[in-house]
């Protein structure tokens, strides 16, 4: 059996998180102007970011309170699912929460990671996986683009490769070599 989440697990998953959002918008301020479509619009992608971290902010004094029971069913999700499918549905509960769509109120740690707990019944359970809960957390999250911007459909034509750095970076060491 694996370790169970702790507290301090789900502490540090979002402190990443909110670190990676806000790497992603320095990275973002950092690419030239001209390497952007027409289609973006900086000032809604830059408030998107920041409410997700104002959210984030907002859940990190709760997380101690998460019960017992909960940070279980969050190993038990975290031993069970594929992490890129995990990071899906956090992607989308986030997105409903911070644009204001979703009608229960996930004020507290306790009710976000419930929602996704919730969530994650709903879908079919994989094999158990062998990498740990901890090691397994740390992948629902990208550290480039975390918000998985750069693949919005309103950014482009979902084939936009100016807001993922690495992209970008590595194509212009190309041009260059």
């Amino acid at each position: 059996m694996t370790e169970r989440l702790t507290s301090g697990d789900v502490q540090n998953f979002l402190e990443q998180l909110s670190v990676a959002i806000e790497l992603d918008q320095t990275n973002v301020d950092s690419l030239p102007r001209e390497t952007f479509s027409p289609a973006y619009d900086d000032g809604l992608w830059r408030t998107w970011r920041h409410d997700h971290r104002i959210y984030i902010e907002k859940l990190l004094p709760t997380v101690d309170a998460v019960p017992a029971t909960m940070l279980e069913q969050l190993t038990e999700v975290a031993t069970t699912f594929e992490p890129a499918h995990v990071r899906g549905i956090l992607q989308e509960l986030f997105a409903e929460i911070v644009s204001g769509s979703r009608a229960d109120d996930l004020d507290t740690a306790e009710r976000f990671f419930g929602a996704l707990v919730w969530e994650m019944s709903r879908q079919r359970k994989g094999s158990p996986r062998h990498a740990g809960a901890q090691a397994s957390l740390l992948q629902w999250l990208h550290t480039t683009d975390p918000l998985r911007i750069a693949q919005d459909p309103e950014v482009g034509d979902g084939k936009v490769w100016h807001l993922d750095v690495a992209n970008l970076r590595r194509a212009e060491r190309q041009e260059t070599a």
